[in-house]
């Protein structure tokens, strides 16, 4: 069973995430796609994100009609800061003897991959599955491939879908009283509507 892993901070979750799974869920015929809202990502340390019950509900509530779609929430279990290759090497132990992952991560992770815990470990565990991200270009391997022999046998670049959303546009646009309809499933909207995220005092 090949089985797609979506990580991120989901504050919010948006419809681009959505387009994204689904869009790498079609094209490599995915059995499913886990949701995997982080914990304390250590690479985001210096941010300040929304609790983490607020995330896992926005997520929970974003994919509850999506038969493909699954909600994971080990990594906000799970105390520390929130390393990818300590999720993987968790879900690989409950997975079956055949089952693959494929962990999705945009282009712009791809090229920081260097700077992650133990990546030589993690592309042994999963592939990489490369979505483009708006402003970066397609990364060039060769270099990323010295500093991590192995990366180009475990990495999947995909070229569509190029989505304009972020979570971050999303967040200013609530903070500046502006609507978000069409950017987040309608659950999600009414959620941040009816808990005031992102609203500055």
């Amino acid at each position: 069973m090949n089985i797609g892993v979506l990580g991120g901070t989901f504050d919010p979750i948006h419809m681009g995430h959505l387009i994204i799974a689904e869009e790498v869920r079609a094209r490599l015929n995915l059995a499913e796609t886990l949701f995997v809202p982080a914990g304390e990502p250590w690479l985001k340390a210096d941010n300040t994100i929304s609790p983490a019950e607020h995330r896992v509900e926005m997520v929970r509530l974003a994919i509850a009609n999506e038969p493909y779609f699954k909600l994971s929430t080990m990594e906000v279990e799970r105390a520390g800061p929130t390393y990818t290759v300590d999720t993987m090497a968790e879900l690989k132990g409950q997975l079956g003897a055949g089952d693959e992952l494929f962990f999705i991560l945009g282009w712009d992770n791809l090229i920081q991959l260097p700077q992650w815990r133990e990546p030589s470990r993690l592309i042994k565990m999963c592939h990489l599955v490369a979505v483009p991200r708006v402003g970066f270009s397609v990364p060039d391997l060769d270099p990323l491939e010295a500093i991590i022999p192995g990366l180009s046998q475990s990495v999947i670049l995909l070229d569509t879908p190029q989505i304009e959303i972020s979570s971050s546009e999303i967040r200013d646009r609530v903070a500046r009283g502006l609507s978000i309809d069409h950017l987040v499933p309608e659950a999600v909207d009414r959620y941040i509507k009816e808990h005031k995220l992102y609203v500055t005092e």
